[in-house]
């Protein structure tokens, strides 16, 4: 892992922990890649092979200036296509808990993707249970900055939530981070630490 995970902050942090995860010149479809930073900085340093899909016009045209492939399109009606298995990872980065439909979205993925990343910001985190218990308003982080009236997280989970769907759902968990303000820990299995430590989670699945 990357030693300097330490020293960097918000998606910066996200990205590195992203980029350790892929191997070099993998085949990567990131959904939901927004104005394309991280399918960049994976083109850069991993020399992938990668593609992106965006549902934002003025994101997509942003993605296209850095000399990204990057369609528009939206993945809660699915990955009709591509063929099954035709990227070695598939990314769903910070955008699960956006989706109308994640219970689809993440099957497609697995699908698709020989392996998959998922990452969350984890709704069971102790500051955002913290802030509803003391303040009795939902939950504002910097993970969750938006009020209840605007924000695009319609689907809120927990990494307890993600393991059970997990199982019930037939996929592997073969790796996963947790990061916090300060830390950034690994873990495959489910325990009640990172559930109330965890800010963000970050999980890497496959179907096999």
């Amino acid at each position: 892992m990357n030693k300097d995970y330490g020293k960097s902050k918000g998606l910066h942090l996200n990205y590195s922990i992203i980029s350790d995860m892929i191997p070099e010149n993998a085949r990567v479809l990131d959904l939901g890649c927004g104005d394309g930073s991280l399918l960049k900085i994976l083109k850069d340093k991993r020399q992938v092979r990668g593609n992106g899909i965006e549902i934002s016009q003025n994101e997509v045209i942003q993605c296209l200036e850095k000399g990204l492939s990057v369609i528009q399109g939206d993945i809660d009606e699915g990955l009709k296509q591509f063929k099954d298995k035709t990227y070695d990872y598939v990314i769903l980065n910070k955008t699960l808990q956006s989706t109308n439909n994640p219970e689809f979205v993440l099957e497609e993925m697995l699908r698709v993707g020989k392996k998959c990343i998922v990452s969350f910001p984890n709704f069971a985190y102790w500051r955002v249970r913290f802030y509803y218990f003391f303040t009795g308003n939902m939950p504002k982080s910097k993970v969750l900055p938006f009020e209840w009236y605007n924000t695009p997280n319609i689907h809120l989970l927990t990494i307890k939530d993600f393991f059970e769907f997990a199982q019930n759902h037939n996929f592997k968990i073969q790796s996963g981070i947790y990061t916090t303000r300060a830390h950034v820990r690994k873990g495959v299995q489910y325990n009640r630490f990172s559930n109330f430590f965890a800010e963000e989670a970050i999980f890497v699945i496959s179907r096999d």
